[in-house]
């Protein structure tokens, strides 16, 4: 079913052979997949996708491999929530919010790009899957290793988040702590990979695992009756997952699943870690590397290996994007529990309060259709609230206090 026929430089557009490969050895530029999109139209309708099972291989012709899927059976195909309450509250006419915080089995976007990736470490002969990770990429790569008996290491920075640390932890890799950044934490990966051969998900497989990112872009159309939003907006780290909706749009008019105006597409990336929105607003072809400061640790990449690529995409779609405050994080990651009951990271928050910057800028038109990507589970993080004010009210055990509690606020009188 695959329409997958090999790898291609980003930039030279030099063909590279179907192997663990990420970078073009001529012009050291990003190497991406190739796919016969004639061949992907025969069998890739409307009507055999609403047939296949609900995850993310529905889209098998468009993602790069060659056998049967090992893993992510059940990843995939998250809801599209039409936001109605937050959509008021912020003047919004038709509001989604795109889902992945309930994405199996662990709870972020990365179960989208870690089972292509692990399945392509399979067909290429590894035994041992790795990753460079700010911690939903490692728990990911820890659970799907472990359904595929692969060996596995997580290589994070020093102070990851203790919650993130253990949901990689519980499925029994080997976690290494490094003293230092996430950039440093992918230089060492980059280098223990072409050392002791194994695969890295988001470093030699990166052509491979960058493509399950486009199965989210895949589903927002087909969940929006095969039609377009005007706007999306995405939280940019490494700077995977923005491009791949970008491409995941083009293929679905490519392969005649969608038609009409491509959507325009934003970044949001939190204001201590945006190189991305620093070289949006100077007009800089790639990112000036930045030194992470900020609590939205899961998107604190200072040197984002997609960086360009992002800037093309936004820049290409009519896009723009914004930054967001630590306090404007945590507002946003509230304003979304108040309103819509879901709890999201400061990767999510990161995203809506961007949004809402965007909005109160005029880059976004209140009344066209916006999509707001939330990628990652708040109780991973929920340690990042804790110092937000609690409402509670402790009583006995009587009906006589509860009555007398709903007095006090309702001004009623107790029951006789």
């Amino acid at each position: 079913m695959s329409a997958f026929t090999g790898l291609r430089c980003a930039m030279c557009k030099t063909g590279f052979p179907s192997e663990a490969l990420y970078v073009c050895d001529q012009c050291l530029g990003p190497l991406e997949a190739v796919y016969d999109y004639e061949a992907a139209g025969r069998t890739l309708t409307r009507e055999a996708v609403a047939g296949r099972p609900r995850n993310l291989w529905r889209y098998r012709e468009l993602l790069p491999v060659t056998g049967e899927p090992r893993t992510g059976l059940h990843s995939g195909c998250t809801p599209l929530v039409r936001a109605h309450r937050l959509g008021r509250e912020l003047g919004v006419a038709e509001l989604y919010l795109k889902d992945d915080s309930v994405n199996h089995p662990t709870l972020s976007y990365k179960d989208r790009v870690v089972p292509v990736a692990a399945t392509r470490a399979v067909e290429l002969g590894f035994d041992t899957l790795g990753c460079a990770s700010t911690g939903n990429l490692g728990n990911s790569v820890a659970a799907h290793a472990a359904r595929l008996g692969l060996t596995c290491y997580v290589f994070i920075p020093h102070d990851l988040e203790p919650g993130k640390i253990l949901g990689s932890a519980v499925a029994g890799p080997h976690i290494v702590k490094i003293d230092g950044t996430y950039d440093d934490v992918n230089r060492l990966c980059t280098q223990a990979g072409e050392r002791y051969g194994w695969a890295f998900a988001n470093i030699n497989l990166r052509s491979y695992y960058a493509e399950g990112a486009k199965t989210y872009g895949f589903e927002i159309v087909e969940q929006l009756g095969w039609r377009y939003p005007r706007h999306v907006v995405s939280p940019v780290a490494g700077g995977t997952l923005l491009p791949r909706i970008g491409r995941a749009f083009r293929e679905l008019r490519e392969v005649g699943l969608a038609e009409g105006e491509l959507p325009k597409i934003h970044a949001a990336q939190a204001a201590g870690c945006a190189p991305v929105i620093n070289a949006l607003e100077s007009g800089a072809e790639y990112p000036e590397p930045v030194r992470p400061d900020t609590i939205a640790k899961s998107i604190a990449i200072g040197n984002p290996a997609d960086g360009h690529q992002v800037l093309e995409t936004v820049r290409g779609s009519g896009g723009t994007g914004a930054r967001a405050t630590d306090a404007e994080i945590l507002d946003a990651i509230a304003l979304l529990a108040r309103t819509e009951g879901i709890f999201t990271e400061p990767a999510g928050g990161t995203t809506l309060a961007a949004t809402i910057n965007l909005l109160e800028a005029g880059a976004l038109p209140k009344d066209e259709s916006i999509v707001v990507c939330i990628t990652g589970n708040g109780y991973k993080t929920a340690h990042v609230m804790a110092d937000r004010p609690t409402e509670s009210t402790h009583i006995g055990r009587s009906l006589r206090e509860f009555e007398a509690f709903m007095a006090s606020r309702t001004g009623q009188p107790v029951h006789s």
